[in-house]
């Protein structure tokens, strides 16, 4: 059952929480009106995919795709709830505004990737090229290079971390982390027992991100110091195989992570984590339940329906009202 548990997971969108399993995902965001409007989708893998996705270090480039593309549309949803029900725009603004939005959201997003690979990848090997002159060994300059890309990654979760709207972004994470936890660990799925729990999580993509800075030291320094053509190629063609390898070691790291030893290592993954959680209030903790607990039922599992002190009403993916307002499957008069 344990193992069963530790499958689901999730992130946090604008003003709310996306949960996955492995047939179901849930998006729950919270309401200026204080409702939450939730978006439940099926996931349907392909056959050949889904029997790829139990081989080692293959596996992890699936999962990280499946992250990258759940999570950019859970976002995408978000943003789209938000505009549709800002108090400040009338009905038809909120429609259209809506609508023409999508698209403009999804080029953003790729834009912002495009961003990244150049922040965190290549811009740390532009600094250590211009410093390779005054390095003797390969290993010092990848460790220069490593440095580089571990202070840009914790200036930027600092920096963006001051900001109210991305602080309450966290906030959900924070939520996000301690209903896995509730779930995991079998309390209850309420506010309640949600609240005592970590913010905390070892599978937590913060630290997947400090493992991925980490052995793109030790991958990028067995291939020399090249041409830089070939450095900037390697270092964006390689980032699926350090994900893949990033992806295994978090696996292993949960599954053993009772043990003091492999807390030990795991510290500085649970130390970043410091960065991109706070401490939730009980609306976050409820948005989040109500993603899990959707995709529980969804999945099979006989979990109780929280006791809620709001409403929840099922939207469709671009945060249309699909159905009557219902608490958590029981529909209601509004």
């Amino acid at each position: 059952m344990a193992g069963e548990r530790s499958i689901y997971g999730g992130q946090a969108v604008l003003e709310g929480v996306m949960m996955r399993g492995v047939r179901h995902m849930a998006t729950a965001v919270r309401l200026p009106d204080g409702r939450i409007a939730v978006w439940e989708q099926p996931l349907d893998p392909q056959r050949w995919a889904a029997r790829l996705r139990g081989v080692p270090f293959v596996r992890g480039v699936f999962a990280l795709w499946d992250t990258l593309v759940l999570g950019i549309r859970a976002l995408v949803f978000s943003a789209q709830v938000a505009v549709r029900y800002d108090p400040e725009l009338s009905t038809e603004e909120q429609r259209s505004t809506s609508e023409s939005f999508r698209g403009f959201l999804w080029g953003t997003v790729a834009l912002s990737l495009a961003l990244s690979v150049g922040l965190f990848f290549l811009l740390p090997l532009g600094i250590a090229s211009l410093l390779d002159r005054w390095i003797s060994t390969t290993w010092a300059i990848h460790a220069v290079e490593g440095s580089i890309r571990l202070s840009i990654l914790l200036g930027y979760l600092a920096l963006i971390g001051r900001t109210p709207d991305i602080a309450r972004v966290f906030g959900y994470h924070g939520a996000e982390h301690k209903t896995i936890h509730a779930w995991e660990r079998g309390f209850p799925m309420t506010v309640e027992g949600a609240r005592p729990q970590s913010v905390l999580h070892p599978r937590c993509g913060t630290g997947f991100l400090l493992i991925v800075v980490a052995l793109s030291v030790v991958i990028f320094a067995f291939l020399g110091w090249p041409s830089l053509v070939w450095r900037v190629v390697s270092r964006v063609a390689l980032i699926p195989v350090i994900a893949a390898l990033a992806y295994e070691l978090i696996r292993l790291g949960a599954r053993w992570f009772h043990l003091p030893v492999v807390r030990l290592v795991l510290w500085p993954s649970l130390a970043l984590q410091r960065l991109t959680t706070r401490e939730p209030d009980d609306p976050m903790l409820e948005t989040a339940i109500v993603a899990l607990h959707r995709v529980l039922v969804a999945e099979g599992h006989d979990v109780t329906a929280p006791v809620l002190r709001t409403l929840v009403m099922d939207v469709d993916d671009t945060g249309a009202e699909r159905i009557a307002v219902i608490t958590l499957g029981k529909e209601t008069a509004e």
